[in-house]
């Protein structure tokens, strides 16, 4: 290949990658096992050159905020994951489990159950899959600002490993700083947190209204 031929071209150098919808025919969908929380299906697909067997957890999808203060320190919660049996620092996040809830409801209602705060200011921040080589789980990112306390006669009542959650507000620099050492490994926070610091060095032009449309969540 000469220098002329390897060099990229405008369209390489300009050209900003995009995800596609582009669904291949499921030729069968077996239930393998019904959880709490999601479920365990594999799917026989057409690829149109051959026909693979896929198992996957279905699961309902999620939220997660990142919230900001003045200072521009960000909201952290510290809770128990028992499947890496690690206390890990996280946003405030909890699941799609409501029919039909407006994504940006169900963050409010896990931001005031979680952290027992509501924000004036909504935007979406970032979206992702958490895993799409094992299970569908699209999850939405927020960036909520300008926060207030609940009332404590209107605060939930935490349970299980949410009765044991800690709180601590930390400069994003110094959130961001962690997620490169490889001190916080929750997804949520890393990839919030790094794109809350992308989009603040951009001036925050970055985000989206907090309905912006989100094909990725199923109903």
């Amino acid at each position: 290949m000469t220098s002329e031929e390897s060099r990229p071209t405008s369209r390489d150098v300009s050209s900003a990658p995009a995800d596609v919808s582009a669904p291949r025919e499921v030729l069968s969908h077996d239930l393998l096992y019904t959880g709490r929380i999601f479920d365990l299906v594999s799917d026989e697909v057409d690829l149109g050159h051959t026909r693979v067997r896929r198992e996957y957890i279905d699961h309902p999808g999620a939220v997660a905020v990142i919230v900001l203060d003045d200072s521009d320190r960000v909201l952290l919660l510290k809770q128990y994951r028992h499947p890496v049996r690690r206390e890990l620092w996280e946003p405030p996040a909890g699941l799609l489990d409501v029919s039909g809830e407006p994504a940006q409801v169900a963050a409010a209602r896990e931001l005031a159950e979680e952290a027992d705060l509501v924000a004036a200011s909504w935007h979406v921040l970032v979206d992702y899959f958490t895993t799409p080589g094992g299970n569908n789980e699209a999850l939405r990112v927020f960036l909520a600002r300008d926060v207030s306390p609940v009332p404590e006669s209107e605060r939930h009542v935490r349970e299980d490993e949410e009765a044991d959650i800690s709180v601590r507000w930390v400069p994003l620099d110094d959130a961001v700083t962690a997620v490169l050492a490889g001190d916080v490994h929750n997804p949520s926070a890393v990839v919030g947190l790094l794109a809350a610091a992308v989009s603040k060095a951009g001036g925050w032009a970055s985000l989206r209204p907090a309905d912006a449309p989100w094909p990725e969540r199923r109903s």
